[in-house]
């Protein structure tokens, strides 16, 4: 994914913000409209086809112009967006509610946990969307649709660890071409039939809910599809800024999904015989394969964006300490936002092709798509009561009504998705599942494993003080001990101790800190404290979109006291070695479990930036 930078332009941001915000909510066409007619639960009729429409119109007013465009993307953290943010703005509002904090926390990591199950899904959905235009031009060539989307999906994930950077910059043109041509697409049919424009009177939507409540229950699960990826217009706020998103969106991308859709609606009411792939059958048949290709580019795009934002929210958990340390590299020279990460990037390529060869078309991963999205929605507004209420300081009457109207149009459509989960919507909920087992469990196993260190710990000014009575031999160069814990003495110190039995001549006792903020700047960085004896108690801050980087962090206290060589440090570190007991901590299953997180994470050096050549490891045991 492409980070624009903050300096440029309105309209150059704008074009960014097509390519990486819309491409998901984008590729909806090929499908949503589709799916609610494509099941026969919902009779094609021109009644309904109207209320549909209704339905569709005023799900993209209300959840994404008035929710996220208007509401959400003012709950900002220090420029950032996204589930995590506003995580760490809810549970900063309410931290002295420990009881409440708590809850919240484990809400947001669920939902983070089902982002997961989001992203396998929308690239599976959008590329055989996409390819599903083949039988449209040939029906002949129906049994090539999931090879071909194979083989799509595995290119895009081949080139992951080469960076988006060199095509990123095609990524907005290709979105905004798309947009075009789908507006011009659903033009030509709306002029055909223009009373099809009544459909934006909310009459027609509300008659089709109280005159048939159980099909329009069905609707929903299927109109929802329409909004899909209106997170990433929160999520990707960081990178482009409110003002950027809000033009796309109200520029271009709503009134191209509205005249597309209207359009599918106009060309059913003439045609019903063409409901069952009504965007490709809008096209005159010599645009049909040219149309394939831009909708592949576009889903590509889609599915790409989904793939980054799986790689940045996994490095943010990473760091508030919610998954093991993964193998990170960085694509850009550049930007620091271009990352890959390789465990995430083939674990959801697996996923995904097992979503498309379990599923095989469209049709039946719509049934598994809209249960995540809605549940990521309603946390997502649940999150933002508590941001108004007590971290704004908003009146209670003035804070609910900003969020309740929100939440019953939520829970709404999440009950509507409720009767999809036998459906396929057990797919991405078991990914969500498994996720959120996962990323619970290693936090709390970090939390008793830190608790066991803490019990068995020394402090550290009193066992510097002994170890001055009959002080050992001071040796050249200076000593970095990386210590989990504030105040308490490393074990990699008392292995040096007992074994080298020397001590250097500088000597740093570091703990590293992450915090529920985006960004820390360098002003605010480090602390220090002195122990006497050129010794020095440092703590090092980072936001979880900092690059923790202890040598860098580290210079800037070079002219405090002390100065640091490169070639004169050594870094310490103790590699623990978790073993599993019984009757204590979790159950045992999930201590095993933590036991191989635990020694499968990468190693501390690599996610520290430590210099490989100067780190010295010496293990130890913990009991859990």
């Amino acid at each position: 994914m492409t980070q624009i930078r903050p300096t440029s332009s309105l309209a150059v941001l704008t074009l960014g913000a097509l390519g990486v915000v819309y491409g998901d909510i984008g590729t909806s066409p090929l499908y949503a409209f589709k799916e609610v007619f494509a099941h026969g639960h919902v009779p094609l009729t021109p009644e309904n086809i109207y209320g549909v429409l209704s339905l569709m119109f005023w799900t993209l007013t209300v959840v994404v112009s008035f929710k996220y465009v208007v509401l959400i993307l003012r709950a900002d953290n220090n420029g950032e967006g996204g589930l995590i943010a506003m995580l760490a703005l809810a549970s900063q509002a309410v931290k002295d509610r420990p009881v409440l904090r708590q809850r919240l926390l484990m809400l947001g990591i669920f939902g983070t946990a089902i982002f997961f199950g989001d992203g396998v899904i929308t690239p599976a959905v959008s590329v055989l969307g996409a390819m599903e235009g083949l039988e449209v031009a040939a029906p002949g060539l129906h049994s090539y649709i999931v090879p071909v989307s194979l083989v799509v999906i595995t290119v895009l994930f081949m080139v992951q660890r080469h960076g988006t950077g060199g095509i990123g910059k095609f990524f907005g043109p290709v979105t905004a071409a798309w947009f075009a041509v789908i507006a011009l697409l659903g033009l030509v049919h709306i002029l055909r039939n223009p009373a099809v424009m009544f459909a934006l009177s909310p009459h027609h939507a509300l008659r089709f809910l109280f005159l048939q409540p159980a099909v329009a229950f069905v609707a929903l699960g299927f109109v929802v599809l329409c909004v899909t990826g209106a997170e990433a217009l929160y999520a990707d706020m960081g990178h482009f800024g409110k003002r950027p998103i809000r033009t796309a969106w109200f520029g271009l991308v709503m009134p191209s999904l509205v005249l597309n859709y209207f359009g599918q609606g106009a060309m059913l009411l003439e045609s019903p015989e063409k409901a069952h792939n009504p965007f490709y059958e809008m096209a005159p048949e010599w645009a049909l394969y040219p149309l394939i290709a831009l909708a592949t580019c576009a889903a590509v795009i889609a599915s790409q964006a989904l793939i980054s934002a799986a790689f940045s929210v996994t490095k943010q958990a990473i760091q508030l300490g919610y998954m093991p340390r993964l193998r990170i590299t960085h694509t850009s020279v550049r930007e620091t936002g271009q990352i890959y990460v390789p465990f995430v990037n083939w674990g959801l390529y697996v996923c995904i092709v097992g979503a498309v060869l379990v599923f095989g078309s469209s049709s039946k991963l719509a049934g598994a798509y809209g249960i995540t999205v809605t549940i990521d929605m309603t946390i997502t507004t649940i999150m933002t009561f508590f941001v108004i209420r007590y971290g704004w300081g908003f009146p209670w009457v003035l804070s609910t009504a900003a969020t309740v109207f929100f939440f019953v149009v939520d829970v709404t459509y999440f009950a509507a998705n409720i009767v999809k989960v036998f459906d396929g919507g057990w797919f991405p909920l078991a990914i969500g599942a498994v996720m959120f087992t996962l990323m619970m469990t290693w936090k709390q196993g970090r939390a008793i494993m830190a608790e066991r260190l803490r019990d068995d710990a020394i402090e550290l000014k009193s066992f510097m003080e002994a170890v001055f009575v009959s002080p050992p031999t001071r040796v050249q160069g200076t000593a970095v001990f990386l210590v989990s814990e504030h105040g308490i003495t490393p074990n990699a110190l008392l292995h040096n101790l007992k074994h080298n039995k020397v001590l250097h001549e500088t000597n740093l006792f570091v703990t590293v800190r992450q915090h529920e903020i985006p960004w820390i700047g360098f002003d605010k960085r480090s602390e220090m404290e002195p122990l006497g004896r050129d010794c020095w108690q440092v703590t090092l801050h980072f936001g979880f979109k900092n690059e923790p980087d202890v040598p860098e962090a580290l210079a800037l206290l070079h002219n405090r006291s002390f100065q640091l060589d490169d070639m004169e440090t050594s870094y310490f570190l103790s590699r623990d070695i978790v073993i599993p007991t019984i009757g204590r901590g979790m159950s045992a299953w999930r201590e095993k479990l933590f036991a191989g997180m635990h020694r499968n994470a990468s190693a501390a050096a690599d996610y520290l930036s430590l210099p490989t050549n100067r780190v010295v490891e010496l293990g130890s045991k913990v009991e859990i």
